[in-house]
């Protein structure tokens, strides 16, 4: 079994103190036009240093792909210096900054973008309430996505980061072109399932061009997916098993699944024998570390997912405890702090638009 305290070293050179995450999670602290606040380097700053890497919150890599007010942006390079503050906190006590690139894609509305009308693969809305109809991206669009994104990469070099992890997961727009739900496109983009894949094989060689071109060293690729949708048609466990295999042979430093519960079986009636963690890590078949995440709240859970991954990434209890990881390698369980209390929210930096979402993500954790 691996040990949480045992040190990881990637492909590119970059090596982690241990194997705790802390996982990229929304914030909804960032200005109005994306720069970093204070409150957000004190929210970094008092959950850093003891987990071996911090996956920042979404960066969107255009002002088109923004997906919520309060949301940080990469998006030209009036944005390096408060980016090059951001990834400084961070990079505390050998703590490595990932900064994760995204693009909303549908996932999004024309009052946050200001008047314009979202955008995704095709001309569909999501399922969920007063979605609206996205414009379908024309061909130049779609080169310009994959080149917002190259640029985005340099714009994380330059401010000091250690890599960026590509945002394929939770419904956005680089699953958007993957998924047959929302892309119904009959062209290079759409179609069979090696035309959807089209948009991440191009976007992931774009990126870990940058990086190879570039003169830094140790600077990481990481890319993360949803293995299933709930939509029909949707993105099911053996459309993912395809979409990893193919980035398990790229030049990437780690995939990183999302889930809610590390322990999640799959909707597919001929997967249910095993975890979903359990097949992906299995698939991967040691070609690529993968993070495992989902509702990790003690030792035993994280060490439970290292045996399906080389990698845990903790996300809520990081918010409502930032010690939870010394507390677990330190044999010190017993006072990990197990809610988030009113009276606490304020030295934990969890208030305004932190607070809304972690009511909607995890309302029985809160006091």
């Amino acid at each position: 079994m691996i040990a949480l305290d045992t040190t990881l070293t990637f492909r590119r050179g970059l090596t982690l103190k241990n194997r705790v995450v802390m996982a990229p999670m929304t914030t909804r602290m960032s200005f109005y036009d994306g720069v970093v606040t204070q409150d957000e380097l004190k929210y970094y700053s008092l959950r850093t240093g003891e987990v071996g890497a911090v996956i920042t919150a979404a960066a969107n890599v255009q002002e088109g792909g923004k997906g919520w007010e309060g949301e940080l942006s990469v998006s030209s390079d009036e944005f390096i210096p408060s980016l090059s503050r951001l990834a400084s906190t961070i990079k505390r006590n050998g703590t490595k900054a990932i900064l994760q690139l995204f693009h909303a894609g549908r996932m999004t509305d024309s009052k946050i973008l200001r008047g314009v009308q979202p955008v995704s693969s095709s001309a569909i809305a999501a399922e969920r309430p007063n979605a609206e109809i996205p414009r379908a991206l024309t061909e130049d669009e779609i080169f310009g996505v994959i080149e917002d994104f190259k640029k985005a990469t340099q714009r994380a070099i330059q401010a000091g980061f250690d890599g960026v992890e590509i945002h394929g997961a939770n419904t956005y727009l680089i699953q958007q072109f993957f998924s047959p739900h929302s892309n119904r496109r009959e062209d290079q983009w759409g179609g069979s399932l090696e035309k959807r894949f089209n948009f991440i094989n191009q976007l992931v060689d774009a990126v870990i061009a940058v990086v190879d071109n570039s003169k830094v060293k140790d600077f990481i690729v990481g890319y993360r997916f949803s293995p299933e949708e709930y939509e029909e048609p949707g993105i099911k466990i053996t459309d993912t098993f395809y979409l990893i295999d193919k980035l398990a042979d790229k030049k990437l430093d780690y995939l990183h699944i999302s889930l809610g519960d590390f322990k999640k079986v799959s909707a597919s009636e001929d997967f249910k024998e095993k975890s979903i963690l359990q097949y992906v890590h299995e698939k991967i078949n040691g070609r690529v570390p993968l993070i495992g995440v989902g509702d990790i709240r003690t030792k035993q859970d994280a060490e439970e997912t290292l045996t399906n991954a080389e990698l845990v990434a903790v996300g809520r209890s990081l918010i409502i405890d930032p010690h939870w990881t010394s507390k677990v390698l330190e044999g010190k369980e017993d006072i990990i702090r197990r809610v988030l209390a009113d009276q606490d929210r304020e030295e934990l930096v969890v208030e305004n638009g932190i607070l809304e979402f972690l009511k909607l993500m995890m309302p029985d954790r809160l006091r």
